[in-house]
Parts: C-alpha cells; structure tokens; sequence
C-alpha cells in the first residue's frame, strides 16, 4: 500500500476532493453546533424551535463529530498520507450511507455520494 498521492496519478485533484468534503463537514458542524436552532438551522433540518431547543445538545455533539472529521481530512491532504485520506473517506461514506437510511436519503447526496466520489479518486479506482 502506498500512504504517497503517488499512487493517485492525479494528486492535485485528490487533494482538491478530499478538501471539499472536509469543507462540507465544516459547513455541517457550523449548522449543527451553532445555527441549530437558528432559523437557517430550522429551515434545513425541518424542525420546530421546540424540538430543536430539545435536541440541542446532541446537535452539538453531531457537530464536533463532523469538525473532527473535517480535520481528519484536512490533516491527511497535507499530511500527504493516502492511507490517512482513505481511512476518513471512509468513515464519512458509512457515516452518509447510515444517515440516508436511517434520517433522510438527501444525506446520502451530500454527505457519502462526494466521500465516495473522493475515496475512489484517491484509491485510484476511478483513474
């Protein structure tokens, strides 16, 4: 196994994938840890303030669960590290995979669907 982009022929969008994604669990950490029961957080979670205000700290919890996951990625494409990327990549898919069946199938498209997309890009499957 390499840990080196030099098994991914085309480094520099690996990392550009892998940076997105991470991007994405900052966005859902700032809603879920932050706008939760702000009306931007309401209106994207399809909850009530009262069920919100109830919830509110497991939505935090959620939410520093997707910035350790944001600096996973972060730290593995600077880090140059394929088994790092992969590892995260992967957490984040199965993550994706069981929102989507168990709260809303939308999670599956913007959560696992471009961890998929940059987990088979990294490991060289879709080169």
């Amino acid at each position: 196994m390499m840990n080196s982009w030099g098994w991914c022929s085309m480094a520099t969008i690996c990392i550009w994938l892998i940076i997105l994604v991470g991007f994405i669990h900052i966005g859902f950490m700032i809603l879920e840890s932050f706008l939760w029961t702000k009306p931007l957080g309401l209106k994207i979670f399809r909850q009530s303030p009262e069920t919100a205000a109830l919830t509110r700290v497991l939505a935090l919890n959620m939410g520093l669960y997707n910035g350790f996951l944001a600096a996973g990625l972060f730290w593995s494409a600077m880090a140059g590290n394929i088994i790092i990327a992969s590892f995260f990549l992967s957490c984040v898919t199965v993550a994706g995979i069981v929102g989507a069946l168990t709260a809303s199938r939308n999670i599956f498209f913007v959560q696992a669907l471009p961890a998929m997309l940059a987990l088979l890009f990294t490991t060289g499957i879709l080169l």
